[in-house]
């Protein structure tokens, strides 16, 4: 690894604003982002790396990403990659790091993946403190008239425990506060979070951090943490955490990682400062969504990109014969490529698809998926980034810049207009991007749906809450499923962040461990080298 001055003097940044945490890994100053972004005088171009639907271990969209971006370093691009901040969840449950893996990572990986500059604590800190505000609110005469029975705020943690899915606060006396049902959302679900990712500078993170509603009056009406005279000492706590974090690939490539919201209950993008940050010192920045085209991606375009004034310039595509496999077999399986490919069309956006080879993988099964991609005139390339690092994924990034160069104007835009309703906005996301034949509403949904509406909060857009193992609602449902409805059992509005979540299917925002989670991997060598990580 090469010292993080050297990195960021590379990428441009000067060391006055250059925050080191150790030699390998740095936050950079508000005000050197605030700066950079004035001095530049042009974006670079922004591509965004997704996948078809992943199995549970996922597609190699993170490694893809990281060994592009090294790629393109090898062949002279001036380029950064932006990812988002690992969660001590999947790390520590299903699916491991999120740092890449062989000559593909992103490091010092073990950092990264355990507690990195401690953003995550400090957002469910910050999480906790407002939920804490608000039942001391109650507790201490209720001055603004909170309803005490219903909750609008749960706990965050950083950690999947099914057992605070559903629990009761308050019990043993009124000291303790109001006997009620509530619950804990793992620390990526938790509305600042998505905040945190989406704040463009210091002044947008305070004004949308006062407009989370936390609470709801005796007569219905929401009441916002600004109404707690709560903003000043939040953004106190996150003053650190909304600094994007500057590392390397293992090829010496400058990355962002920053910010962590999961793509199935949240946005599923890095930050907004990160990326913009990136496209002002460079030709061409990679980024990652989370999961599918479906979910991640469809967020990047429908949330994201219009907060952000961003307009991504091209897609690359992740699928592997593991993948294909599980969605019928190599050959079966390509309904569900053939779908995510259609979707990236509705944005008016251009796919590259890298074909990310496993070692079991036969020629006979990559031919399949390369037969596939010739007769629907979409660019594909093999990529072996993982056992090669950047020189394994040379072809693609060639094919990458290729399909930049052709790009003319661009035709890109986000699937429906603020202006349409809620429902017509699920309605179109449950068509055009799951393939459903409409959506199936819950009466709790409708509650919420002519709640929403009458409150002014229509004209956002919507955040689905659903499965990424399927295109469905559920799981078991594999391809491209057709004679289906999405199911929407509620809709909940994140203010601050500025969208609409729809919960669909049986999702929920705490995960739970599996009979043997990866942590039982996880040991301290003798000399305190982190093992099993890998």
């Amino acid at each position: 690894m090469r010292p993080i001055y050297e990195i960021a003097k590379r990428l441009g940044v000067p060391a006055r604003w250059v925050e080191p945490y150790g030699l390998y890994k740095a936050k950079i100053s508000l005000e050197g982002c605030a700066r950079l972004r004035s001095r530049a005088r042009r974006r670079g171009r922004l591509v965004n790396v997704t996948a078809i639907t992943p199995t549970s271990a996922g597609e190699g969209k993170t490694c893809t990403a990281i060994g592009l971006t090294q790629a393109l370093g090898r062949l002279g691009s001036r380029v950064v990659l932006c990812l988002r901040e690992p969660s001590l969840g999947p790390l520590l449950g299903v699916k491991g790091g999120a740092t890449g893996a062989g000559r593909a990572q992103v490091v010092p990986a073990e950092e990264i993946n355990l507690h990195f500059t401690g953003d995550l604590h400090a957002i469910t800190t910050a999480h906790n403190f407002l939920a804490a505000v608000v039942d001391n609110h109650i507790v201490q005469g209720n001055r603004l008239g909170l309803d005490p029975v219903r909750e609008t705020l749960r706990r965050a943690i950083d950690i999947p425990d099914r057992s605070l899915r559903h629990i009761v606060t308050g019990i043993g006396g009124k000291a303790n506060g109001i006997p009620r049902e509530s619950g804990f959302d793992i620390t990526a679900a938790s509305e600042i979070m998505a905040v945190v990712a989406l704040a463009r500078h210091l002044d947008d993170l305070q004004a949308r951090l006062g407009r989370m509603i936390v609470a709801y009056t005796t007569a219905g009406k929401p009441v916002t943490a600004k109404a707690l005279n709560i903003v000043g000492a939040l953004s106190v706590i996150l003053k650190d955490a909304i600094k994007p974090n500057l590392v390397q690939t293992l090829e010496g490539q400058p990355t962002f990682v920053h910010a962590g919201p999961f793509a199935n209950v949240s946005h599923g993008n890095s930050s907004v400062i990160a990326t913009d940050l990136g496209l002002r010192l460079s030709d061409i920045v990679i980024t990652e969504s989370g999961f599918g085209t479906d979910l991640g991606t469809e967020k990047f375009c429908d949330i994201v990109c219009p907060q952000a004034g961003f307009a991504p310039d091209a897609i690359v595509l992740v699928v592997s014969v593991r993948a294909l496999k599980m969605h019928g077999g190599a050959e079966g399986g390509l309904a569900n490529l053939r779908w995510h490919l259609q979707i990236v069309q509705r944005f008016g956006l251009t796919s590259v698809v890298a074909i990310n080879r496993f070692p079991g993988d036969t020629p006979a099964e990559l031919r399949v998926i390369q037969r596939c991609c010739r007769q629907l005139q979409v660019p594909c390339a093999i990529s072996e980034v993982v056992a090669r690092g950047g020189s394994g994924g040379t072809a693609l990034a060639r094919l990458l810049l290729a399909t930049l160069r052709r790009r003319r104007a661009k035709k890109f835009s986000p699937l429906y207009r603020s202006g349409d309703s809620l429902e017509d906005k699920l309605q179109t996301i449950a068509r055009e991007i799951y393939g459903a034949d409409g959506v199936k509403w819950d009466r709790l949904a409708e509650e919420d749906l002519r709640r929403l509406t009458q409150q002014g909060f229509g004209h956002l857009p919507v955040n689905v809450a659903k499965t990424h193992l399927s295109l469905s609602d559920e799981p078991s449902l594999k391809g491209a499923p057709t004679g289906w409805k999405l199911r929407v059992r509620e809709l909940r509005v994140s203010a601050g962040a500025g969208f609409v979540v729809a919960l669909c299917g049986k999702t929920t925002f705490m995960p739970g461990l599996p009979k043997h989670p990866l942590a039982e991997q996880l040991r301290l060598s003798r000399a305190g080298k982190v093992v099993g990580l890998e």
